[in-house]
């Protein structure tokens, strides 16, 4: 298959489950080894790719993060998504993965990881939907600090290949007491930052993979999982409401077997 045509799917795939609950790591892998795109090309591609679904959340939300740069409402009683939300909700998964960084790359970047981690967020996921309860932040604007700090927290366990940024995020914020919708958009708000340090650091130590004749090849990649994260990202929260996790929870679990099916066995 030509390199552009898998460059054009995995586009697709990486657009399609960065910010959906169902974990773009395990499809990544999944698709990359059905097409025979593997090896360390097929690495530094998932970076490129990675950065085009990040500049679809910032085109999406450049107005909320200048908004952020208003720092005149902290501390005061008005409720308003602010920067500290989003630092309490960034820092704890970021100093995880600066910590673990080499230990997620060299130990847990493995298979039977990812199948482990899919089938332990699809549990997560549903024990999030059966035990939330009331909920008290209804849009972002209502988080609390604590509920921030609790997302924050939950977002640690995405640094795990296959556990899923978004699902362990929005599964925090319904234990936290944030409605499907809010954590889905806290969700969103807190990747940017989060992916620019993780992805940023994979880039600068793949830049010497990348070459010239690569770039039509990288940017048809690039090009397609910005458009369609940001398709995504738009109809997932009108839709997270009606439908809630549970079921990508169950897609999960089918996306482990036939990843140990396919991949692994």
């Amino acid at each position: 298959m030509h390199e552009n045509i898998i460059a054009f799917i995995l586009g697709i795939v990486e657009g399609l489950t960065e910010y959906l609950p169902v974990s773009s790591t395990g499809h990544l892998i999944l698709v990359g080894s059905l097409l025979g795109f593997t090896g360390q090309k097929a690495s530094t591609f998932e970076v490129i790719i990675q950065l085009g679904s990040m500049l679809a959340i910032l085109v999406l939300y450049w107005k909320r993060y200048l908004s952020l740069l208003n720092f005149s409402t902290i501390g005061k009683p008005v409720k308003r998504l602010d920067a500290i939300h989003i630092i309490l909700g960034v820092i704890p998964a970021a100093v995880a993965g600066l910590v673990l960084h080499d230990f997620i790359k060299n130990v847990l970047f493995s298979q039977n990881v990812v199948v482990v981690s899919l089938i332990a967020g699809a549990i997560l996921m549903l024990f999030a939907e059966k035990k939330h309860r009331n909920f008290t932040a209804n849009t972002v604007d209502e988080l609390s600090y604590k509920q921030a700090l609790v997302i924050g927290l939950f977002q640690c366990l995405a640094v795990i290949p296959g556990f899923s940024r978004s699902g362990s995020t929005i599964s925090g914020g319904l234990l936290a007491g944030a409605n499907h919708k809010a954590a889905a958009e806290f969700s969103f708000l807190v990747a940017l930052p989060i992916m620019v340090g993780a992805t940023g650091l994979d880039f600068v130590k793949s830049i010497n993979f990348l070459h010239t004749s690569d770039i039509p090849m990288f940017a048809i990649g690039f090009i397609t999982a910005f458009v369609v994260a940001m398709i995504v990202a738009v109809v997932f929260l009108k839709l997270i409401e009606k439908i809630g996790l549970n079921i990508f929870a169950y897609y999960r679990i089918v996306l482990a077997i036939l990843f140990t099916v396919i991949v692994i066995l």
